[in-house]
């Protein structure tokens, strides 16, 4: 449901939860605050409301945070944020799909192990990372083709370096190390409200689409109550609605990277993605690319603005003309 805001409108929430957003997240527990509605019951009240995550709803909990702000009343939902990348230990990993031709939608991931230890895993060990290739995207100031996808999927610790190989499919679905290479490491940024990345191709065999959606026509804006589809490389075709353009949320990245804090993000509510499909782009109705798909949890996704994303980057969308 897409939310009517009253008494002072949605600018006055928004702007109230900017106020107090960097005092909630320094909470123990709070790992988001966002632009909602207040539900009481488990149903939506239709009052604005500003939310915010909590790991644990618990009575105790909920007292560190006030029950309204500025006249606003507040909303606390229980719930946990993770980088929806994927992890498996070089023993044991299994085929997947294989594409001859690259596109938005498959899976991808960097040459080289990762060496994680706990909390981040159950033991330490040097493990595989697969992720999702998005969109195809060219830099600014020459004529190259390069993947998007997410800083977490191709950089994933502080030990990463331009020039990185990646492949597909990734290591983790079956990938060989040096035959399946499709590029290299050529740009990233994990700052403000953007997670992302840039492979330079070395295929001259890729397609401006989106497998199983069709061609990318361009970039667009996310706007709440606007249907978004993505494909990733875990879950394939989804679909959901944006509930937020301003969520702000923490992950922690671990391996050298720590918790990161990702602000005015796209939500999106339900069970949108997982492991696996960080690096997918939001496509609204029109095949325009809206945003890059960055991780959540099984109620609900969150995406990087796909204007913050290009302008961080300093590339464009790679678009096939309308016929």
């Amino acid at each position: 449901m897409e939310v009517v805001m009253v008494g002072g409108g949605r600018e006055v929430v928004s702007a109230i939860k900017r106020l107090v957003e960097g005092d909630f997240l320094g909470r123990p527990g709070v790992v988001g605050v966002d632009v909602g509605e207040k539900v009481v019951g488990g149903r939506g009240t239709g009052v604005p409301a500003v939310v915010v995550f909590v790991r644990e709803k618990r009575d105790s909990a909920q007292f560190t945070i006030p029950s309204e702000v500025l006249g606003v009343p507040t909303d606390v939902v229980e719930d946990t944020f993770y980088p929806h990348h994927t992890l498996a230990s070089p023993e044991g990993v299994s085929g997947a799909e294989r594409h001859d031709v690259l596109a938005g939608g498959i899976g991808i991931g960097p040459s080289r192990a990762v060496r994680f230890v706990p909390p981040d895993v159950p033991e330490a060990d040097d493990y595989l990372v697969a992720g999702t290739l998005g969109a195809l995207v060219t830099p600014r100031n020459r004529r190259r083709t390069m993947a998007l996808t997410a800083f977490h999927v191709a950089c994933v610790d502080d030990a990463w370096a331009v020039g990185d190989p990646m492949v597909h499919p990734s290591r983790v679905d079956g990938g060989h190390p040096y035959r399946d290479q499709i590029g290299v490491l050529a740009r990233a940024a994990l700052a403000g409200s953007v997670d992302a990345a840039a492979i330079l191709l070395t295929t001259p065999k890729v397609r401006a689409e989106v497998f199983g959606v069709g061609p990318v026509a361009g970039r667009g804006k996310a706007k709440i109550g606007q249907r978004v589809r993505k494909r990733g490389r875990t879950t394939a075709l989804t679909e959901g609605v944006i509930a937020s353009t301003e969520a702000t949320i923490t992950l922690d990245f671990g391996a050298g990277l720590g918790v990161r804090t990702l602000r005015d993000q796209i939500r999106v509510e339900g069970p949108f993605a997982d492991h696996g499909d960080s690096g997918a782009v939001l496509l609204d109705d029109d095949n325009r690319v809206v945003g890059l798909y960055c991780g959540g949890s099984d109620k609900r996704g969150f995406a990087n603005p796909i204007a913050d994303v290009l302008d961080q980057l300093d590339v464009d969308l790679i678009a096939q003309p309308s016929t």
